[in-house]
């Protein structure tokens, strides 16, 4: 019989109590990995303990922020003290970030939104590698997106955070891949999670219905797939590669955020997306123009 073909590996999953992250967890279980999953919310994270009591031994959590170097690196730690090796890092925490016209944007909302979702893929990218390097190999994962190769107001910050993962991938594949440690990223697009619901589940399933050529909802699974495959053997050769997984939106060359906000809401509030991290989500209207 053959073994799983994660069997004796370790995968820590940052943003891993929901989503995405939770659902590559999952995924990584049941292929036979061990798992250490971290997230900012820990009510989430003990749920899913319980939930999956059954993989007790394979499985741990961590509360912390990514956007802390010290709380990365006691999830690093705690993967390597307690199942000996780090194979696989999905940087994958992710929160909505700053939204609204570039004329009426918080500074601390953009700076929050790039502490989470870059100076959290730069850290554990740095700590992962740390370990990785003396071990002699492992693969890196980012989480980036498709707002991160395409246009569109109003979402501005979180864009532009993307694209600087997919840099951040490109930048530390040609680094790190001497050392035999595959760096790629995954790009979503229009996935069903509890980050992208919170923002409009009406707008993202007209995307679904007028733009997206393939006629199914993105799944959280679907990701989890494709996070697989590229964590696997069968990606060996795959370096520095980011891989869409948007059932084919962005080759209709969609002006992504135009299209999620039909009704220009975007215009008219400006704020801060908190996502599924149980930090609160914030906006206030935009004064009119005299």
């Amino acid at each position: 019989m053959n073994q799983p073909r994660f069997a004796g590996r370790t995968v820590v999953v940052t943003g891993g109590a929901s989503g995405i992250g939770k659902a590559t967890v999952r995924r990584f279980l049941d292929e036979g990995a061990n798992v250490v999953a971290g997230d900012l919310n820990e009510a989430n994270g003990l749920a899913m303990l319980e939930a999956w009591h059954a993989d007790a031994d394979r499985l741990r959590f961590l509360a912390g922020n990514v956007a802390l170097e010290d709380d990365i690196v006691a999830l690093v730690n705690l993967a390597t003290s307690t199942f000996g090796t780090l194979d696989v890092m999905f940087n994958n925490a992710g929160i909505g970030g700053a939204f609204g016209p570039i004329t009426e944007v918080d500074v601390d909302a953009w700076d929050r939104t790039f502490e989470v979702l870059v100076r959290g893929v730069f850290l554990g990218t740095k700590h992962a590698a740390r370990v990785m390097i003396p071990q002699g190999g492992g693969v890196i994962i980012n989480t980036a997106s498709v707002a991160g190769l395409a246009g569109g107001s109003g979402h501005t910050g979180y864009s532009a955070a993307k694209t600087a993962v997919v840099s951040i991938t490109r930048n530390t594949a040609e680094e790190l891949a001497p050392h035999r440690i595959r760096v790629n990223a995954v790009c979503p697009g229009v996935i069903f999670t509890p980050l992208a619901v919170g923002r409009d589940e009406e707008a993202l399933g007209r995307i679904v219905s007028d733009l997206q050529p393939w006629p199914d909802r993105g799944t959280a699974e679907d990701v989890a797939a494709a996070v697989a495959f590229l964590a696997s053997d069968d990606a060996r050769f795959i370096v520095g590669e980011s891989l869409l997984v948007d059932g084919g939106l962005l080759a209709t060359g969609t002006r992504i955020h135009k299209n999620m906000d039909p009704h220009g809401a975007t215009k008219r509030y400006t704020g801060f997306g908190a996502g599924s991290t149980g930090e609160i989500t914030t906006s206030r209207r935009i004064a009119p123009k005299e």
